[in-house]
């Protein structure tokens, strides 16, 4: 719960017209840890609005199909000293992704989501959602 408030708290931090309207809304994948009860519970006392995952489609959540991919590609096959190392070399791999990349990301999830919605809900392969690196 205490990764929650912090999300909430740099959302009324970074966007505080959309936290004071509550017109923010939380896209999350369907991981155990999500769509836990107590994690739901935390979510409707806070009146957090969550846009609902279909099952079965991580390539609609962009830290599976844009986040991670960007991390594990600079990172990969690199030693680190302790966890403070690997939390650092990941801020700063986070912060060099430029507004760019986020604005194509964003982009590559809305047509993602258009699929998905055409599809039915159903599986489909081979869109990468325009999705440059």
């Amino acid at each position: 719960m205490e990764v929650l408030g912090r999300l909430r708290d740099k959302v009324r931090r970074k966007r505080p017209e959309l936290f004071a309207s509550n017109s923010w809304i939380l896209h999350q994948d369907n991981a155990p840890a999500h769509t836990a009860l107590s994690v739901k519970e935390v979510l409707a006392t806070e009146q957090t609005t969550v846009l609902e995952h279909p099952a079965y489609s991580p390539d609609l959540a962009p830290s599976d199909f844009f986040l991670f991919q960007n991390i594990e590609e600079i990172l990969k096959r690199r030693h680190f000293d302790d966890t403070d190392d690997i939390s650092s070399s990941t801020t700063a791999v986070l912060k060099a992704i430029s507004q760019n990349q986020f604005q194509n990301c964003f982009e590559g999830w809305t047509r993602r989501w258009h699929r998905c919605i055409a599809s039915q809900g159903e599986y489909f392969e081979g869109d990468h959602g325009g999705i440059q690196q």
